[in-house]
């Protein structure tokens, strides 16, 4: 138990830092600044806990008993909640406000709790906040179609998180280290999960995020010709080959649409079925698959630059996302054909 427990904690510390550098970069938080400050420091929580089961499962140092790791235990659900609530509930209204300071309360009086204290406590604060998840992903229930998989493997993470806070509430009647061992391989399967997610879907928040603010809102679409407006995105995208500019944004397309960024959301997410962020990918994949079966000396870096991605990664990060398969496999296949 000890040896998978130090073996995910490598993982939980490698993939901490792996998120922070691709997946939190700010074009897959456009406009959710709050979301992804937060999602930084829950991924800095959790690496701070996996550090300390480290040093007392593998060390015996005791840093489990200091002020520290318990301001830690108390921070992963709040940083969370507020990771999470402007993707999931976008109709709450952004920004600062001054109630949020509340979340901060527990990891304040944190130091001043016992250790046998502090740990049900913690994960009884952190059943709330589960709860409140729980709700919040009921209500996108109807939208699953488009996040099947995606769905399962956050669940999937849901109830490891619900199985922990149950088992921290009873932490002081398991043996020794077994509930530590426990947390840090439930902190190392959730990474595992949530990379395997996001290694699917790159863009996942920026995607829920439109599908929530869809559904929460009031249609923006009641004097919009939806059916005109989708014709004149199709001559956009095909004719004018618009998805092949890198700079391409939600709020441009929308003006090239004369529409604004709420209805040109509500249109792609309820008449196409996808947010924004998952269309221009298709738009450029298609053509870049295109140029790959046309184009047999053209390098592979070359036909991403000229579909409109601005990196070979972020090239092969769509490609293998939509297609399932990397460029050059991509062409190897049909070149045999």
């Amino acid at each position: 138990m000890t040896s998978l427990a130090l073996l995910l904690i490598g993982f939980s510390l490698f993939s901490a830092i792996s998120l922070a550098l691709t997946h939190f970069r700010a074009e897959h938080y456009e406009g959710q600044a709050a979301s992804r400050i937060m999602g930084l420091a829950l991924l800095l929580a959790l690496a701070g806990l996996q550090l300390v089961h480290f040093v007392w499962l593998y060390l015996d140092w005791p840093w489990i008993a200091t002020p520290v790791y318990r301001v830690l235990l108390f921070a992963v659900a709040p940083a969370f909640f507020l990771f999470s609530q402007p993707l999931l509930r976008p109709q709450v209204q952004s920004g600062f406000k001054p109630a949020q300071i509340a979340h901060a309360l527990p990891m304040v009086i944190a130091p001043l709790l016992a250790e046998t204290v502090a740990l049900p406590l913690a994960f009884g604060v952190g059943i709330g906040y589960l709860l409140w998840l729980a709700y919040s992903l009921f209500a996108l229930r109807h939208e699953r179609a488009n996040f099947r998989l995606e769905m399962v493997l956050l669940g999937i993470v849901f109830a490891i998180a619900v199985g922990v806070s149950f088992i921290g509430l009873m932490q002081a009647a398991l043996p020794d280290k077994l509930f530590f061992s426990l947390y840090a391989i439930s902190i190392g399967l959730a990474f595992l999960l949530v990379q395997t997610t996001l290694n699917r879907r790159p863009q996942l928040s920026t995607e829920i995020s439109e599908t929530a603010r869809a559904l929460y809102a009031n249609s923006t679409l009641t004097h919009v010709d939806c059916d005109a407006a989708l014709a004149k995105l199709d001559v956009l995208m095909h004719v004018d080959k618009l998805f092949a500019d890198e700079s391409l944004s939600l709020p441009k397309l929308a003006e090239r649409l004369a529409l604004t960024t709420h209805q040109l959301s509500e249109l792609m997410n309820n008449r196409l079925g996808k947010g924004f962020p998952r269309y221009l990918r298709e738009q450029r994949v298609e053509a870049a698959k295109t140029m790959l079966r046309a184009e047999p000396t053209a390098s592979v870096l070359s036909v991403g630059l000229s579909v409109g991605f601005t990196s070979q990664s972020n090239f092969y990060e769509a490609f293998r996302e939509v297609e399932g398969m990397t460029p050059g496999q991509y062409r190897r296949l049909h070149a045999a054909t």
